[in-house]
């Protein structure tokens, strides 16, 4: 039973070396992510990147990313500069704008928010009946929060049996009053890029604003195609693609929170910014649906940028796709285990029609793992980095037993997959 004691306020004084030791003992239990002991929440390039990071994060710890503009110019430049860095790697054409957000919800808001306004500008629509955003299934429930917020109509289309938008699906559920298209690249759930020429093209020819949700693969997709993955486009190179949300604070390799969204024309930033005229203290323009927000994360992404560049982003794409092929060939050596889709960049999704495999995730769970999990179909999900290597034949050999375990007492799970 969860303790429901309020905690009085602290009567302060308390030194740093108490308050680290509470910490650490307060922390003591949770998931060790250097040891790539949980499926998701932190990515890592090496260890190198990491440490470049976090000392540019420390440096600008108290500057307001708000007032850049106006207060902090050297910061300011260094935001204009990620973002030139994404619109160059995604292809985007002159005239292409970029704005760096708290995350990859706030850079689908944004991104949202500046279909709806073009929808209103450009389009009548049947006034009995709202807006509405046609995407896949797998399409990630930020843009149900951004529906929800905009009053907005949510509708999601199958899959293909390789995981992808059935293209033909998702082009019925277009009307007059949609105002956004949505594919993933790639996926949350399974990990695959959807076909994002054919889904652009449909998007073009019913003049709807077509946004790629890129969170996962926008730092990183590119440098797999580079090497020659045959990791697919999805970029601004196809013609459709109006926005693109792609998070640094993933395999950008920046600390949090850091995520950008790119614009194919400048009017669509102008259509996402916030502006009010009629404050006492005058005009009031943000960028972002956020306020204040950290500076640091804005210098701490620039100084990854340019620690890595094109030699480590490139290095970085060499290794994760190495781990990610002995993953899944340790995976499926295992009996009765089988990929439910081939990863298109670092995420795996893999399950099993012979036992339950949320049986194995609770075997796994007590052998100090925290496995991500999926439910249609019922899987285990991973979303790779490079602290999941050192791990890898360990992971591997408690995955073995406890599949063998669950296939010799026949177990059952009732858990739920949560996010």
């Amino acid at each position: 039973m969860a303790d429901t004691t309020r905690a009085a306020f602290p009567k302060g004084d308390r030194p740093w070396s108490d308050l680290e030791r509470e910490m650490r003992q307060r922390t003591s239990d949770d998931a060790d992510w250097r040891a790539g002991r949980t499926a998701i929440f932190f990515f890592m390039a090496d260890q190198e990147a990491y440490e470049v990071g976090k000392r540019a994060f420390m440096a600008f710890f108290s500057e307001n990313a708000l007032g850049a503009a106006r207060a902090y110019p050297g910061l300011a430049a260094m935001e204009r500069e990620v973002l030139d860095y994404g619109l160059d790697l995604l292809s985007a054409p002159e005239g292409g704008r970029g704005v760096f957000t708290t995350g990859g919800t706030e850079s689908i808001l944004l991104a949202t928010k500046a279909a709806r306004e073009r929808h209103r500008a450009l389009k009548s629509h049947n006034p009995g009946a709202p807006l509405n955003i046609v995407m896949p299934v797998t399409g990630h429930p930020a843009f149900d929060k951004a529906a929800i917020l905009m009053d907005v109509e949510v509708r999601r289309a199958p899959l293909d049996p390789d995981r992808r938008v059935n293209v033909e699906a998702l082009r019925n559920l277009i009307d007059e009053n949609t105002m956004m298209v949505v594919a993933s690249a790639p996926c949350f759930p399974h990990g695959v890029i959807d076909p994002i020429g054919e889904v652009s093209a449909v998007a073009e020819a019913a003049g709807v604003w077509m946004h790629v949700d890129a969170c996962v693969g926008g730092w990183i997709a590119p440098w797999f195609e580079r090497i020659g993955r045959g990791t697919p486009v999805f970029d601004f190179r196809h013609s459709g693609v109006r926005s693109i949300s792609a998070d640094l604070h993933k395999f950008g390799f920046a600390p949090k929170p850091s995520s950008t969204v790119f614009f194919r024309e400048g009017e669509d930033l102008d259509r996402s910014t916030f502006r009010l005229g009629y404050w006492p203290s005058g005009m009031y323009t943000t960028a972002t649906m956020s306020g204040s927000r950290p500076g640091a994360a804005v210098a701490a992404a620039w100084a990854v940028i340019n620690h890595l560049g094109v030699e480590g982003y490139t290095r970085a794409a060499r290794n994760l796709s190495a781990m990610v092929d002995r993953y899944v060939e340790g995976i499926t050596a295992i009996e009765g285990l089988e990929l439910w889709a081939k990863p298109d960049v670092t995420i795996i999704n893999f399950g099993s029609n012979a036992f339950d495999i949320y049986a194995v995730a609770e075997q796994m769970r007590a052998k100090k793992w925290i496995p991500g999990l999926t439910s249609a179909p019922r899987g285990m999900h991973t979303m790779l980095s490079m602290q999941h290597e050192p791990a890898r034949e360990q992971y591997l050999a408690d995955l073995r037993e406890s599949v063998a375990a669950v296939r010799a007492a026949k177990s059952k799970s009732d858990l739920t997959a949560t996010y």
